[in-house]
C-alpha cells in the first residue's frame, strides 16, 4: 500500500479517535426496554434532524416531530402497560435524579396546565460520566426502584413503562445528551440522509432496532361502534359474537401512515358477501390511524358461522401492511 493510500485509510480512525477525544467516549447502549422490537413494542418517534419547523427522522422519514430529541418506544396498548414492561439502564452510571408521583393520564384527559411542566412525566436520569447521561421519560407512576446517587450497571430495573406527562400513549421517551446537548443515539455524528451513521447502539441491539416505517399496533372486532380509546384500553377483546349482537365491526390502529397511502379495511360474512368496506387514500401524513368498517344487525339474528376481516395498506403499489382475522358467530 502506498503512503498516500494508507494515510487515506488511517484518516478516518484518526478523525474517530480525535472526536472521542475531545467528546469523551460514549457508553455503548443497551436496549433500555425489555421488549421485542417490532413484535411487541415499535418506535413510534425518532430524533427529529430538521433544524426548521418541519420535521424528519435519521432515516429522512417522517417518524418524528418537530423538536423531539427522543426515541420514544411504544407499547402496543394500555393492557400491555398493565402487564409491566420493565424500563433498564441502558449503560452503567449513577441516578443523577428520579420523579414518581405523576398520575398515569393521558394528556388529553388531564391538559397540558395540569403538567405543571412536568411534561417528562416520571423518570430517571442517569449520569455516565465524562458529560454522558441518558434519561427514561413517561414512566409507570409509584414503579421508579433506583434513588439519586445510586450506582446502576446495565440492565438493571429502573422502573416500568407508564402514561405519565404530555403523553397519549404507553411508551418510553428514551433521550441521550453530552454536556447538556440532545444526541441522536441512531446518528451521533447527525451523518446526511442516506448514509450509515456510526450509532452509539451495541451490534446486539443496532441489528435488533431495525427501521419500521410503518406497522400495525393493534386489531380486533367489536359488536358496538369502537371507540379508539377503549380500543388501546383492550376493551373489545371479543373471541366470539353473540348472534343478536348489535354490530359486527373489525377495527384496526396503524402507526406511520404517509400522505397517498392507500388503506382498504373489509370485513366478509359466512358465505364471502361483503358486509363493510372502508377504503381511502390517505390526504396527509399520520403518526397514527384508527379505522374501521363493518354492519349493524337488521330484524334478524345474525347468521351463525366464521366472519373474515382484510386490512391492507398499499404505498407506491406495494404491499406495506396486511392482516386477515376470523370470529365466529355462535348461537
Amino acid at each position: 500500500m502506498s503512503c498516500i493510500k494508507r494515510i487515506l485509510f488511517l484518516l478516518p480512525l484518526l478523525l474517530l479517535a480525535l472526536s472521542e477525544q475531545v467528546m469523551g467516549a460514549p457508553p455503548g447502549l443497551g436496549l433500555p426496554i425489555r421488549c421485542i422490537p417490532g413484535e411487541n413494542c415499535f418506535i413510534q418517534n425518532y430524533f427529529d434532524h430538521d433544524p426548521g419547523p418541519d420535521y424528519h427522522d435519521y432515516t429522512c422519514g417522517r417518524l418524528s416531530y418537530n423538536g423531539h430529541h427522543g426515541t420514544d418506544f411504544r407499547l402496543r396498548d394500555l393492557e400491555a402497560m398493565r402487564a409491566k414492561v420493565a424500563v433498564v439502564a441502558a449503560a452503567p452510571g449513577v441516578v443523577a435524579g428520579t420523579r414518581n408521583n405523576e398520575p398515569d393520564i393521558t394528556v388529553k384527559k388531564r391538559g397540558k396546565a395540569a403538567l405543571k411542566g412536568k411534561d417528562a412525566g416520571n423518570g430517571v436520569r442517569i449520569d455516565h460520566g465524562d458529560g454522558w447521561s441518558t434519561q427514561y421519560s413517561h414512566m409507570l407512576e409509584g414503579s421508579i426502584r433506583v434513588h439519586k446517587g445510586q450506582r446502576v450497571e446495565s440492565g438493571d430495573i429502573l422502573g416500568f413503562v407508564g402514561l405519565s406527562g404530555n403523553t397519549e400513549f404507553p411508551h418510553l421517551d428514551f433521550s441521550v445528551s453530552k454536556d447538556g446537548v440532545n444526541i441522536d443515539p441512531f446518528n451521533p455524528g447527525r451523518a446526511a440522509c442516506g448514509a450509515v451513521p456510526t450509532t452509539l447502539w451495541t451490534a446486539p441491539v443496532e441489528r435488533s432496532l431495525r427501521y419500521q416505517a410503518t406497522g400495525l399496533l393493534v386489531s380486533g372486532f367489536s359488536a358496538t361502534t369502537p371507540e379508539r380509546e377503549k380500543a388501546e384500553d383492550g376493551g373489545y377483546k371479543l373471541s366470539n359474537i353473540p348472534a343478536d349482537a348489535e354490530s359486527i365491526v373489525y377495527w384496526v390502529e396503524l402507526f406511520g401512515v404517509l400522505k397517498n397511502d392507500y388503506l382498504s379495511v373489509e370485513l366478509y360474512g359466512p358465505n364471502r358477501q361483503k358486509l363493510g368496506n372502508n377504503k381511502r387514500i390517505m390526504s396527509q401524513n399520520k403518526a397514527v390511524v384508527f379505522s374501521s368498517t363493518g354492519k349493524r344487525r337488521g330484524a334478524s339474528p345474525w347468521p351463525k358461522g366464521t366472519y373474515s376481516a382484510l386490512l391492507r395498506l398499499v404505498r407506491n403499489g406495494k404491499l406495506i401492511v396486511e392482516e386477515k382475522r376470523d370470529i365466529t358467530v355462535m348461537y
